[in-house]
């Protein structure tokens, strides 16, 4: 067998388990248990060849994005840039109005108005980020032409519309009738928590590698339901929503943004990776290293989670509570619905 062919059978008994159709998500942990077994029938010289395996693309993204997956593939797949494949992916739930965390058809703030938030980053620490932007379906878009058009990394608010409106982007409602009725719903209490229930935000993180093996990543939200007005969480800041060092790693976030902020939690997590930790291992250090700042008994009402990927494409996951999934598509694994293991 050649050493690919090894390498698809491996992957295929890996992940066999995690069908999207199966009824009951596996854990990471689950997984390794997996591995360690597959491992076991495996010579040493075959477990050689697959450590050794050149890079190939891979898409992985916060929650059950298999349709944004899939439109990153969609680039991959025929040699495109990774840059090129997470911006593709990130539009796609930005279009969808049955996402009411993530462009068309988010929900509010306390004010009735949708606001977005998005970044992007390439390989050579290229950035640009849109932030409190209204009317505008495709935040992540405009912030890659904040990247490549400015000598800037951010623009926020009006600033940012403009620019948006000088770049042909065409303006339109984005509150749609099941978002406002929602709204209209909360303002009977008007009861505000900064804390979300778990498992209920879907802000798309979505980390890309391509045949050239450059990483980058993207992230767009509509941010916390409700919020104040002019509330911005880490989706659009560069270090806390996303990082992407092209030499180490890439990782992006997806909950409650302002503790992302505290602890700049997607940059801690790649250089934790530059240090030697594993993506895995710097997704749960970043988790406890805020569980400690904060205390378990209030770390209990976050829903924080991170997602992370190596130059050598390794994957790693883990969040405060277990109700994290993220979706990961390879050659050998087309769009994957994976649960994260969780410190509670």
């Amino acid at each position: 067998m050649t050493r690919w062919g090894l390498c698809s059978c491996f992957n295929n008994f890996r992940f066999k388990i995690c069908s999207m159709s199966h009824p009951k998500r596996k854990t990471r942990r689950d997984f390794l248990k997996v591995s360690v077994l597959s491992a076991s029938v495996l010579s040493t010289g075959a477990l050689s060849a697959f450590s050794s395996q050149e890079k190939r693309p891979l898409v992985v993204s916060t929650w059950r994005n298999t349709d944004a997956n899939n439109a990153a593939w969609n680039v991959l797949s025929k040699n495109g840039r990774a840059l090129d494949a997470v911006e593709q992916g990130a539009r796609v739930p930005e279009a969808n109005p049955k996402d009411t965390s993530v462009g068309y058809g988010g929900l509010p703030d306390r004010e009735g108005l949708v606001t977005l938030d998005a970044c992007i980053m390439d390989e050579k620490s290229n950035c640009g980020s849109v932030a409190f932007v209204q009317g505008y379906k495709h935040p992540i878009s405009i912030a890659r032409a904040v990247m490549e058009k400015t000598p800037h990394v951010m623009l926020v608010g009006k600033g940012a519309e403009q620019f948006a409106a000088a770049q042909g982007f065409k303006k339109e409602k984005l509150l749609t009738k099941e978002s406002e009725k929602a709204w209209k719903e909360w303002l009977k209490k008007s009861e505000y928590k900064p804390y979300h229930n778990p498992g209920q935000h879907d802000t798309i993180g979505i980390l890309a590698q391509d045949a050239d093996g450059n990483l980058c990543g993207a992230c767009t939200t509509s941010g916390m339901a409700f919020k104040m007005h002019g509330r911005v969480g880490d989706s659009p800041i560069i270090g806390a929503g996303l990082y992407v060092d092209g030499e180490v790693g890439a990782a992006t976030a997806t909950g409650v943004g302002e503790e992302m902020i505290r602890i700049a939690g997607s940059h801690t997590i790649v250089e934790l990776m530059r240090h030697g930790r594993s993506p895995q291992q710097a997704c749960e250090e970043a988790i406890k290293r805020l569980i400690e700042k904060r205390g378990e008994e209030k770390a209990k009402e976050l829903s924080v989670a991170f997602l992370a990927l190596n130059i050598k494409g390794k994957v790693g996951a883990y969040s405060t509570n277990d109700v994290f999934e993220y979706t990961l598509t390879t050659p050998d694994q087309m769009h994957s619905v994976i649960r994260s293991e969780s410190y509670f």
